[in-house]
C-alpha cells in the first residue's frame, strides 16, 4: 500500500479525487462524490502535513463516513421535491378516486372501463355493462373498483 501511496507522490489523493468524481457523473446517484470530496481534503491536508499512509487512509475513512452521514438526510430532502404533478411518471395513479362506466361488464373479476380512447383493464366484484364503479387503486397497469352507490 505503502508504495502505492508513494508511487504519484502527493498527486495520489488528488487523482482518486478526479476518480472517484468521474465515476460519480457516469454512475446515478450521489455517492462517491463525497468520496470524492473526502480524498479532495486528504490532498489539501497532505499538501499541509506529511502524513504517513496509514494516517492518510485513516483521515481518508473518516472524512468519507462523516461527509456521507451527514449529506444523505440533505440529498433526501432535496429529492422530495412538491410538484403540481405528483404522478406525473405513473399516470395510472391519477385515476384513483374517479368514477367510470363498465364498458365490458366485470366477470369472474376482471372487467374493463373506457378512459378517453382506451380500455383499462378493472378487478373487481362482478357487474353488469354500464354500471358506475370508482377505482380504489391499481395492481400493475390493472385498475381495482367498487360499484359506485347511486
Amino acid at each position: 500500500m505503502n508504495e502505492l501511496l508513494t508511487f504519484f507522490g502527493s498527486w495520489t489523493w488528488w487523482i482518486a479525487a478526479c476518480v472517484l468524481l468521474i465515476l460519480e457523473l457516469m454512475a446515478p446517484g450521489v455517492f462517491l462524490v463525497w468520496l470524492g470530496v473526502a480524498a479532495a481534503a486528504v490532498g489539501v491536508i497532505e499538501l499541509a502535513i506529511d502524513l504517513s499512509w496509514q494516517v492518510e487512509i485513516a483521515v481518508f475513512s473518516a472524512l468519507s463516513l462523516l461527509l456521507v452521514l451527514t449529506a444523505r438526510p440533505w440529498v433526501l430532502k432535496r429529492q422530495q421535491i412538491d410538484t403540481d404533478q405528483p404522478h406525473l411518471n405513473q399516470r395510472i395513479l391519477d385515476y384513483v378516486g374517479r368514477k367510470f362506466i363498465l364498458e365490458t361488464a366485470i366477470v369472474n373479476g376482471r372487467g374493463s372501463v373506457r378512459i378517453d380512447d382506451t380500455l383499462w383493464d378493472v378487478m373487481g366484484e362482478d357487474q353488469k355493462v354500464g354500471t358506475w364503479v370508482r377505482v380504489t387503486g391499481v395492481e400493475g397497469l390493472r385498475l381495482t373498483v367498487i360499484p359506485e352507490p347511486k
